[in-house]
């Protein structure tokens, strides 16, 4: 019997089955296509990946957010695409990222990062990201050796 629940911060319905069969715990990895953690939890999904990620604009504005595709979300947010915060603020360069392989992980881990003072998230980018450069700014770019032509390839 499968039911669907939503989550307030994820706007996809999550699959949850009555009965998740599992292999035995001492099993590591995917058991019959849904991962470990996830069976353990009764939710079922395919070989997905979520980010939880942060967005700066040019004056330090940070917008918080949650995806299950970070290239399509990022542009989405360089091309200010909806209206709301990120677009409201500019807040369209990429300065920090972490995947998950678990959504409720992801999940759980934007609530922590959005509940933290500003200077713990600053302190968070800095340690991977000193110079706050856009992480995506060379996403898509097609790259060449020396002495190769772009139109080439």
């Amino acid at each position: 019997m499968k039911q669907f629940i939503h989550h307030r911060n994820f706007p996809l319905p999550i699959v949850i089955l009555s009965e998740v069969r599992r292999q035995p715990d001492e099993v590591e990895g995917p058991h019959f296509g849904v991962p470990a953690k996830q069976a353990s939890r009764g939710i079922f999904t395919t070989d997905h990946k979520y980010w939880t990620y942060i967005m700066a604009s040019r004056t330090g504005t940070l917008y918080i957010g949650i995806t299950n595709n970070i290239e399509r979300r990022v542009r989405e947010h360089k091309t200010a695409q909806f209206e709301g915060f990120s677009s409201k603020y500019q807040c369209d360069r990429l300065v920090y990222y972490e995947r998950f392989d678990d959504v409720l992980t992801a999940i759980d881990r934007e609530k922590q990062l959005k509940g933290w003072r500003r200077a713990k998230k600053i302190a968070l980018i800095e340690s991977t990201n000193p110079r706050w450069e856009d992480l995506a700014e060379k996403w898509g770019w097609k790259m060449a050796f020396a002495g190769e032509s772009i139109k080439a390839r």
